[in-house]
Parts: structure tokens; C-alpha cells; sequence
């Protein structure tokens, strides 16, 4: 699968996203089985190939299925039925989706490929509080069916022991801060609990206030609040906030069409954008910046998210 063309989607403002559907199906208590609809974002898709030769390793944990040899490279398979604790008892793995974010390949066990979509964010929805699998992030409903979109970087994270979230604030330990960051105030979108509680957890234990956003829609709904109280107050808007850090991949409102949004509004000008996003491939980074991005966060980089975040707002 070639991916040049996912290029398009990420450097414009469209507030679309193309995604990749597969199934990972269930037996029921009567035998029968029941489909179950899947998709992922194609920019994360390197590619998708027939199930090769799987080499076992020594792994205590059950979803790793083993490694497979991608041309020159040795990669991770990922037993995904296993991970959503379903019953596929004799139903037959057809597929590896090769994945690519966060500067890891690793590969997913999945029953079929079916399709690919070009969707607009507006038509993603959340997924119910409280009522779903934290693993999933938006909900895509279709004439006959529902696609559910899977958060891969939480899977992922929780799988690999060497995780860059664990080590998340101890560079930021070492040194005592240079200001008071109790003064400033940062804003985080993004639609993944897992990520979002991570990063909001290093900053407010490094100083900082922070509020939360589950979306780029909730995002922009609250940077324009607190415009209104600024000029109400005939202050500064760094007096209501002085940091957004916002995903791409949301539900509603993605993070290209919020960083777009901001840099066209009045008021909003010298706000920073920070976008944190697994799809930071140098490339992107150049598109991003491009249309007003201050800097670009990936899950590597998470150890310097403080003392990024340090000279963005005093800037």
C-alpha cells in the first residue's frame, strides 16, 4: 500500500480523514459469528500484506503473537482479537495491517480488509462516557453497520515494556523550574484519555494549570470563551491561557482545522500551537508549521514536553 497520497489530508485543511476498515469477528454462545467492524487512520498504515510465516518469541504477554520478517526488518505481530478479549475460536486470520507511528512498525492481526473511507471529522463521534472500551476513540456509523476507530497508540503502549510515557517528568525532576509556572495556564486537546492524562499529569506536576479538552471542536469552544473574558476584562488573552497542545486525530474537530482556525481568528495571534501527533514524520512537520504550528510534540519527545513548554510561554 502506498501512502504518498496520505500526504494530501495532512497538509490541508480539510478536516478529513481517510480510514482503513477490518474486521475482527467473534463467536457468539451459539457458534455463530458475529462481524465485528473496525478502522484505523490510513496515515498510519504502511501496509497490508497476507499472513506470513510467524516466528514465536519468549513473550509473557499472550497478545504478542510472535515476529514476522518485513523485507529487512523484523517487526512486531500483535494478536489484536486477543487484545479486545474476543472469541474467534476457528475463525480464520487473513490479514497484517502494518502499522507506523511514534517511530515504531509494528504489524496487527486482523480477519479481513475491506475498504478504505474519506470521512469528515464531523462524522466521527466520541464514543459514550463510561460505556465504552477506553481502547476506542470514535464511533463511525454507517448505513448497516458501526466502525469502531482504535486507539493503537494506547494498545501499543500498554504491550511494549519500553514505554516513553513512563519516563514522562524525570527529566523535569532534576532541575527546579526557572519561573513560576503556577502563573500560566495551558489548554490539551486530545481525544485519547490515555495520552491526554499523561500529558496533563507531567505538566500540573511540573506547575502548571491545565485544562482539558476531549476534542478539537470542545478546543476551539474554549479558547473562544476565554477570548470573550480577556476582552470583556480588556486584557491580554495570555491572561486566560498561554499554551495549546492539541492531537490531530479527533472526533468533531481535528488538530490541522483547530491550528487553522486559531491562526485566522483575531485575538488568537500570538497564542502558541504545540501538535502532538504520532503522524510527525519530518515532512509533516514542515506541512504543520506551515499552517501555524509553534512546535510538534511525538510520543519520543514526551520527556522535553516541560521545557518545550517552558519557552513557548514565556516567549
Amino acid at each position: 500500500m502506498d501512502n504518498s497520497h496520505n500526504s494530501i489530508l495532512l497538509q490541508s485543511d480539510t478536516n478529513e480523514l481517510e480510514i482503513v476498515e477490518f474486521r475482527v469477528d467473534e463467536i457468539d454462545g451459539n457458534g455463530a459469528v458475529i462481524p465485528c467492524y473496525f478502522g484505523v487512520n490510513v496515515a498510519k498504515v504502511r501496509e497490508i500484506i497476507r499472513v506470513p510465516e510467524i516466528r514465536t518469541t519468549i513473550n509473557p504477554n499472550p497478545c504478542i503473537k510472535g515476529m514476522i520478517k518485513l523485507r529487512d526488518k523484523v517487526i512486531t505481530l500483535i494478536d489484536l482479537a486477543m487484545v479486545l478479549n474476543k472469541n474467534t475460536d476457528g475463525i480464520a486470520t487473513d490479514k497484517v495491517i502494518v502499522l507506523e507511528f511514534n517511530r515504531l512498525i509494528v504489524g496487527v492481526l486482523v480477519h479481513s480488509v475491506s475498504r478504505i473511507y474519506r470521512i469528515s471529522w464531523e462524522a466521527v463521534e466520541p464514543p459514550v462516557k463510561h460505556a465504552s472500551d477506553s481502547r476506542i476513540t470514535g464511533v463511525v456509523k454507517m448505513d448497516n453497520r458501526i466502525i469502531l476507530l482504535l486507539d493503537f497508540e494506547k494498545i501499543v503502549g500498554e504491550l511494549c515494556a519500553a514505554d516513553a510515557l513512563t519516563e514522562l517528568g524525570h527529566k523535569q525532576l532534576e532541575q527546579p523550574p526557572a519561573f513560576d509556572r503556577s502563573s500560566k495556564r495551558i489548554l490539551v486537546a486530545d481525544d485519547s484519555a490515555f495520552i491526554r492524562q499523561t500529558i496533563c499529569a507531567s505538566l500540573r506536576s511540573a506547575g502548571y494549570n491545565v485544562d482539558e479538552a476531549e476534542n478539537g471542536e470542545e478546543a476551539w469552544q474554549m479558547l473562544n470563551e476565554r477570548l470573550a473574558r480577556s476582552r470583556s476584562a480588556n486584557r491580554d488573552l495570555r491572561s486566560e491561557v498561554d499554551l495549546l497542545i492539541t492531537d490531530i486525530e479527533m472526533p468533531k474537530m481535528d488538530g490541522l482545522h483547530l491550528t487553522s482556525l486559531i491562526r485566522k481568528e483575531n485575538g488568537f495571534e500570538e497564542l502558541p500551537v504545540v501538535i502532538f501527533s504520532s503522524l510527525a514524520s519530518e515532512d509533516n512537520k514542515n506541512k504543520w508549521k506551515s499552517i501555524g504550528a509553534s512546535d510538534i510534540l511525538t510520543k519520543p519527545d514526551l520527556p522535553d514536553l516541560v521545557s518545550r513548554a517552558d519557552k513557548l510561554v514565556q516567549h
